[in-house]
């Protein structure tokens, strides 16, 4: 019995605060000339007009910072590139890709010879399998891993024109 009469007290204390009046105050920056508005619920602030109980308010502080947006990249103003240098860029994309491909290819070759150095062995203490498992899955991660780098660079070298 107790609790209820705690639980009515804390509804009877915090329930006012709920229905505390809010102000808007539209502020205007003399430097800027932006608009800025703010919600409170002091009755000394000026230039604020009260809302309505009824209508919801978000305590959470807008994110403007003032900046303009950012133009489009379709619009005139964005730097255009001649053909002769897309396709001198393009052209060095492609050599890069290739280099790392061919990289990549080592390193899958090496990986996979390690890895078939670790399985040809096995230790006294792996009388479980699960031990001598656990003991190449880092080998076969790797392998696995330059495959799908190899994987990628492939289908990055496709997509060039």
């Amino acid at each position: 019995m107790p609790m209820k009469c705690v639980l009515v007290l804390a509804a009877a204390l915090i329930s006012p605060l709920a229905l505390a009046d809010v102000y808007k105050c539209v502020e205007t920056d003399p430097a800027t000339g932006q608009k800025r508005v703010t919600y409170t619920n002091s009755r000394d602030a000026k230039d604020c007009e009260r809302l309505s109980r009824d209508l919801p308010v978000s305590s959470v502080p807008g994110t403007s910072t003032g900046k303009a947006p950012a133009a489009s990249p379709s619009s005139g103003s964005f730097p255009k590139v001649s053909s002769d240098d897309q396709r001198a860029r393009d052209a060095d994309r492609r050599k890069l890709l290739e280099t790392e491909l061919a990289t990549e290819e080592a390193s899958l070759e090496a990986a996979r010879k390690a890895l078939d150095e670790a399985d040809a062995v096995r230790y006294g203490n792996e009388r479980n399998y699960q031990k001598k498992l656990d003991r190449l899955k880092p080998f076969q991660d790797a392998v696995a891993q330059h495959e799908r780098n190899i994987e990628a660079l492939k289908k990055e070298l496709s997509n060039l024109r």
